[in-house]
Order: C-alpha cells, then structure tokens, then sequence
C-alpha cells in the first residue's frame, strides 16, 4: 500500500528527539506558556522573518484571531466584506463569518487555484495569508506568512509542520496587532486577572511547541523531498486523461498536497485503491454548496465546481519512496 500519508514513518525518523523534548517538559512541570512557547515563537517568527509570532490553539483560532484583533483595532467593523477563494477549506471562512464579516467569494484562476493578490496593491487592502499548508513556502524570496500584514498558521499533524495535535499560530511584522491577538486568545487579558477585551482560550501546550521546535529544524529538508516527488510526478505523469496544476516559474512550492484532476475521478480514485495507492479528495463539496450555508447554495462558481468535482490527491510527503513513486505515476499513466 502506498499511503497519501505516513505519519508514523515520519514521525518515527527523528523519534529520539521528540522523546527528549517530551522529557524535558515533563520534567519541568510547566505545560503551558512557558520557555518552550517563548521559543519556538522565537524560532518561528525568525524563520518566517516576521518581528511578531504568538502561538494558539489551532489554525481556525489564528484565522479568527487575526480579523478579531483588526475589529479590536477599527481596522474594520461588523458587516465588512472579506475577499476570499470560493474553492478554499471551510475554516477560512468560518473564521470571517464567526466575526460577523462578510465573506465574498472569488473564483480562482484553473491553472493556478489562486486568486490574483495584487488587487490588494492596487486598492490599499489588508492582505490576511491562510498558511494552513504552506509551511516554509516562498515566493520572490519571501516566506508565506511574511508576504501580507498577518498569517495564519495550522500545525494540524498531518501538515508539512504537525505538531502532536492541534496548534496553530499567527504572525506578523504589526506590533500592535500582535499585542491585542495575544492578549485575546488569552481571555482578553494583557495582565493577569484583568481583561480588557471579551476575549478567548487558545492557547499552545508546552509538548507541542517543544514538539515543532525540533520539526522545525527539518522542514526545510523535508519540504526538498516533497518538492523532489513532485518534479518526479511532473516529469513522469503522462495520460490525456489526467490534468496537474500548472508550474509557476517564481514559485517555490511545498507541496502539501499534490492535487491531479480527471473528470472521471471517482472511477480513477477507486481504480488506484484497487491498485494499492491512497488518495483522498480536497475537497468533495465546496463552501457555498454546504448546508451550514445554505443561504449560497443557489450560487453557481463554475471554476470552483469544477475544482471540486476533478480534485484528487495523490501520495505526497518525504517519506514516499521512489519505489512507491513510480507506483503511483505507472497506475495513473495505465488509466483508461
């Protein structure tokens, strides 16, 4: 079986280290707030090369975090529009519609599945990064989550950074975004006991930062492995059938996923199960068709539809063999 994904073989690659790290914040007895979240916001923000990370619960949280703190700020107010992907994860805009925002939805381009942000240059908007998959990607030298005013950042445990569980964080280079984000995903508090905005609990345990410390230090290495995989697969998928996102020349993608698209991709996902390799759907039912928002379903986003209806990931992380590679792109190119 090749897998889309095998954390234990990951994890099991630097075990040793984790184990120690484990250790270490157990023998501290100190499991929140503590040295190993000062550090790893330290670690982090210097990779990301922003002045500002604070460490919270999870990427939902650090979506919420970074339109709550603007709204504390008067950046902007309830009933303001936020310019989204129609074709995203539903947590991007369960963050803008949680702050009682209104998300407007944008189609994507089909080669790219990106919107064009430039728009924000062109009209002096706030640019929010979703990083929930893009750890340690750069584009014209710069890291995602450095690029816009604030970024988020999931560190789920099957992203490219996974902590033990959930844990998230947001960054930015505005200090005065940073100070009220911490102080809400605090309970509103800048000094204990004493709370100045109506605020939340989020907050990262000290295994886990301790956890994406030592995972950290690999990222680079590993995101190389993925991004080898996937020149593999571009080198080497050849079928009619089969459609791979286009290749930018600027971009130094780390792949998360490796999304293929077949307008028969169910009967291909369960003719490559049927052959021993994994995949999984991103995703099955776009935003604006789900029933928690049923008020959209009547909108018609051909691009996105279209995405949602062809999308299928295939294998892609740095524990993927080239034995296993050349598995998966002989499956696909056999496809008929």
């Amino acid at each position: 079986m090749v897998k889309l994904l095998d954390l234990q073989a990951i994890t099991m690659q630097h075990a040793e280290e984790y184990e120690a790290a484990a250790k270490r914040v157990i023998e501290s007895g100190w499991f929140l707030q503590g040295r190993e979240n000062e550090t790893f916001e330290r670690d982090y923000a210097q990779y990301i090369g922003t002045k500002h990370c604070i460490a919270v619960a999870n990427g939902l949280d650090a979506l919420k975090l970074i339109l709550r703190g603007y709204k504390e700020l008067g950046v902007m107010k309830e009933g303001d529009e936020i310019i989204v992907p129609a074709n995203t994860y539903i947590a991007t805009i369960l963050a803008i519609t949680d702050n009682q925002l209104v998300p407007v939805l944008v189609e994507p381009t089909w080669e790219h599945l990106e919107l064009d942000i430039d728009i924000c240059r062109r009209h002096g908007l706030k640019l929010m990064e979703d990083c929930a998959q893009s750890h340690g990607c750069t584009w014209k030298g710069v890291r995602t989550g450095a690029l816009g005013d604030a970024g988020a950042h999931s560190f789920y445990p099957g992203k490219n950074l996974g902590a033990f569980g959930d844990a998230g964080a947001v960054t930015t280079d505005d200090e005065e975004l940073a100070s009220v984000i911490r102080a809400l995903a605090n309970y509103g508090s800048q000094k204990k006991y004493v709370f100045r905005y109506v605020g939340m609990n989020s907050r990262m345990s000290e295994l886990d930062a301790a956890i994406l410390d030592v995972k950290l230090k690999y990222l680079d290495e590993d995101n190389q492995k993925r991004q080898q995989l996937a020149a593999y697969y571009y080198e080497h998928i050849d079928n009619p059938l089969i459609t791979l996102p286009q290749r930018l020349s600027d971009e130094n993608n780390v792949y998360h996923q490796f999304p293929i698209f077949c307008e028969r991709r169910d009967e291909l996902q369960t003719y490559l199960k049927d052959g021993g390799v994994q995949t999984l759907i991103h995703y099955p039912i776009p935003p604006h068709k789900q029933e928690c928002y049923r008020e959209w379903n009547d909108r018609s986003y051909p691009i996105t539809e279209r995405i949602h209806q062809q999308e299928l990931s295939i294998p892609m992380n740095q524990a993927v063999g080239r034995e296993e590679a050349e598995t998966v792109v002989r499956l696909i190119n056999d496809f008929r």
